[in-house]
């Protein structure tokens, strides 16, 4: 905040809003005070203007030639009038806050959830437990302590709800994360590693196979093979019998039944 003398010449078309002077009261009222700041024309104080508490009377902040510290509140050119505060202006006010800016301000109260940043406005800004820094912490005592001076960056300003959200890990580098570098194929015949794929077939495979016999299972089902082709031999045989049997019947009843030669 730009603060002048009083002995510095000045126009009223330079006078801008914030700006600071050393003044002198020259005149008192019921309404406030008039100061001389080394213009053409005074500056008037409104009684509400000469602090931030309720003010009765003007005499009990000030009288009439005490040296005083004033700030421009508004200026009218055309009007000739310069409006001064004995109220130290915001440096910023709801208006110029924007997103994206970049900001110094002081570590106010410290909560489990985040720290306060006095930034120059209204009401202090909020940096979150989880924008103090990239790394893992569990309280924000961990990186800062109250009175710190802190750079922050604005996140989000919502001016109806007066809430600013800051950021202290946006100010700082990323961490990048440590990525394996990818393991290059041999594309040489021959030289390729196994593959899963490869690993699932020969399973596939090995399960498809019959289980090996032991010694005892290979001599126990060689015996069942020689009683299977027992048995059917005789099945066979017993059939031929039959049918040879049958046939024979079958001739004698034939010849009894045909005509004597005579």
């Amino acid at each position: 905040m730009e603060e002048t003398n009083v002995s510095t010449p000045l126009k009223i078309e330079d006078i801008k809003r914030k700006m600071q002077f050393t003044g002198k009261v020259i005149k008192t009222s019921l309404a406030g005070a008039i100061v001389d700041i080394g213009l053409e024309i005074p500056g008037v104080i409104h009684i509400s203007q000469l602090q931030k508490d309720p003010v009765k009377r003007v005499e009990d902040v000030v009288q009439t030639g005490q040296s005083v510290n004033v700030w421009v509140r508004r200026v009218f050119p055309k009007k000739n009038r310069i409006e001064l505060t004995m109220i130290k202006p915001l440096d910023l006010e709801w208006g110029e806050i924007e997103k994206d800016m970049v900001l110094k301000g002081k570590v106010g109260r410290i909560e489990k959830f985040g720290v306060f940043v006095d930034i120059g406005a209204e009401r202090p800004g909020l940096v979150h437990i989880s924008e103090l820094t990239h790394d893992y912490i569990r309280t924000p005592n961990e990186i800062v302590k109250e009175g710190d001076e802190v750079e922050v960056k604005v996140l989000d300003v919502n001016r109806q709800k007066k809430q600013i959200k800051l950021s202290m890990k946006a100010l700082e580098p990323e961490i990048e994360e440590f990525k394996p570098a990818a393991k290059k194929e041999n594309k040489k015949a021959g030289k390729r590693g196994p593959r899963k794929n490869d690993f699932e077939g020969e399973v596939q495979e090995e399960a498809n196979k019959e289980p090996e016999l032991t010694v005892f299972q290979m001599a126990w089902q060689e015996a069942l093979n020689r009683e299977n082709a027992k048995k059917a031999y005789k099945v066979k045989h017993s059939k031929s019998s039959t049918s040879k049997e049958q046939e024979e019947i079958l001739d004698r009843t034939l010849q009894k039944r045909l005509p004597t030669g005579g």
